[in-house]
């Protein structure tokens, strides 16, 4: 039996499994931190669901994006240690596939990275979610990168962990990434605040101006050559607009970093589109997502993973 043979049979066995769950009792059981966890059958109908809208109809024959999609999905595994996850080094070095491929630059921005985090980031005091926050997440992922992923805050998990997008919005987001070609290690991910808000309520416009300089100064040392923006508070950030997610993704958008000493300024595509949590609530706005996901492979001339 070939690989591709045997991949369409290992999804079939999926959707299968899958279809027996919707038939298991809809129980529910209590997570770490007291939130009650989705039933069993829910988490599988939606994980099916996912992989259909965003392109995943099969398993991905490229072994970077299944591994990457594996490790960041397994429980227990090495998400737990700073840069367990793939592309989870803070400041690793990178590899070429989904970045620029320039060494000497991505050593330098790692070291420029490294610095802003460790001297400044983690010692902030600048608004109130410093009294509670468990770390800092400053983001991570390949220091010279094509494109970079900006969300909203971190959340319990990526609390715990000092990692960006690490728990189910997390998981799913690693998926979609997947579904361009790429893993974890070809992107750099992070967010607009670097402390989770309580209760991981929406940042307060003061909690953003706070962390904007660390933002703006993370995308200045990065300088992709496209930013995809998940969800409103993060699009409204980055575009300085009052204008709703909906009326903002599906189209590309200029954002503008100024220029160093005597240079011009830099004008970046920026993609706005709706946030993994917010697609985890809401499943039917997965196609939107991939629908605006295919426009940046397209503005970068990616080529969606072959399934056979």
């Amino acid at each position: 039996m070939g690989y591709a043979t045997r991949s369409r049979t290992v999804y079939t066995t999926r959707l299968q499994g899958a279809a027996r769950a919707f038939h298991a009792p809809r129980d529910c059981s209590e997570s770490a931190d007291g939130e009650f966890m989705q039933p069993i059958s829910s988490v599988i109908r939606q994980q099916v669901e996912t992989d259909r809208l965003l392109g995943l109809d099969f398993v991905p024959l490229n072994p970077r994006c299944w591994r990457s999609v594996g490790q960041a999905n397994r429980p227990g595994g090495t998400a737990g240690r700073r840069g367990g996850v793939p592309g989870a080094a803070a400041h690793q070095t990178p590899r070429t596939a989904g970045g620029k491929g320039d060494t000497g630059r991505a050593a330098e921005n790692a070291e420029r990275l490294r610095v802003l985090d460790e001297t400044q980031v983690r010692s902030c005091t600048k608004c109130t979610l410093c009294k509670e926050r468990t770390r800092t997440v400053f983001g991570q992922g390949n220091p010279d990168p094509r494109l970079v992923f900006v969300g909203e805050a971190p959340g319990f998990e990526e609390d715990r962990q000092g990692l960006a997008f690490v728990g189910r919005a997390g998981q799913l987001l690693t998926r979609m990434i997947a579904a361009m070609g790429l893993t974890r290690d070809d992107v750099y991910i992070c967010n607009t605040v670097k402390c989770r808000p309580p209760n991981n309520r929406v940042p307060t416009a003061e909690e953003i101006l706070a962390c904007n300089p660390y933002l703006r100064e993370q995308l200045s040392i990065l300088r992709p050559e496209v930013i995809v923006a998940l969800g409103a508070p993060a699009s409204k950030t980055l575009l300085g607009t009052a204008e709703s997610i909906s009326r903002l993704r599906g189209r590309f958008h200029d954002f503008t970093l100024p220029g160093g000493a005597g240079e011009s300024n830099e004008t970046i595509p920026l993609m706005p589109t709706f946030h993994p949590a917010y697609l985890l609530r809401s499943p039917e706005e997965k196609r939107k997502a991939w629908e605006d996901l295919q426009q940046v492979m397209n503005l970068l001339g990616l080529e969606r993973p072959a399934n056979t």
